[in-house]
């Protein structure tokens, strides 16, 4: 939020630009309450399915929202200038969430209930487990849509959910810190897109089992 202060301090139309930081300091409390809604969601999904499943499906729940800098530079990159108007209906990932389970069955299961749910409607889906990125990246992505009930009204916000595997999530940590940090060798990245295609066999293979010791 500082980042978005000196850029109001800096601006001639301070009063105009301070208004405009008001609506987007809102905005963002929307954003997190929509988070919290989504987080709540999967936190009764996980408690119902390790009762029924004897194991927990969901291993980890994180949540972000995107920083007033990316948020501006996603705009402008779009061609879009910067307002609240533009955050709330060119952007589908100010509020985000990454979710982690144990077996890719679970991801699709969790997804599943979660959108059928009657307050949750799905925007988009990019699965990315059955069709992997070139790289490797293996990650189902969704864009849902959710209420969120204030003082006096409720409004609907979008949220950006990423749901993979511990597996898929080691894996992308790794290629994502290889990548920052640059300079890699190519052959480097063909080794990471076979590690993914083995990752992929060995969770096919860990699926196997437990289905098996369930049966």
């Amino acid at each position: 939020m500082r980042e978005l202060q000196r850029w109001l301090g800096d601006n001639p139309q301070f009063e105009q630009n301070m208004a405009f930081l008001e609506e987007f300091q809102y905005l963002m409390m929307c954003y997190r309450s929509s988070i919290k809604e989504v987080q709540t969601k999967l936190e009764i999904l996980a408690d119902e399915l390790s009762l029924q499943k004897k194991r927990s499906p969901i291993h980890t729940i994180e949540s972000r929202i995107k920083k007033p800098k990316s948020i501006g530079e996603k705009l402008i990159k779009r061609g879009k200038t910067i307002s609240i108007d533009n955050i709330r209906n060119e952007l589908n990932d100010v509020a985000g969430i990454r979710v982690t389970c144990s077996y890719v069955d679970d991801v699709y299961d969790i997804v599943n209930m979660l959108v059928s749910q009657d307050d949750v409607e799905l925007i988009r889906t990019k699965d990315y487990i059955k069709n992997p990125k070139e790289s490797g990246y293996r990650s189902l992505h969704i864009i849902v849509a959710i209420p969120i009930f204030l003082s006096e009204k409720s409004e609907v916000f979008r949220v950006e959910i990423q749901i993979r595997t511990i597996a898929m999530d080691f894996w992308a940590s790794l290629e994502h810190s290889l990548r920052y940090k640059g300079g890699v060798p190519p052959a480097a990245f063909k080794q990471l897109e076979d590690a993914a295609t083995s990752i992929s066999k060995m969770e096919d293979q860990m699926l196997a089992i437990r289905k098996y010791m369930e049966d």
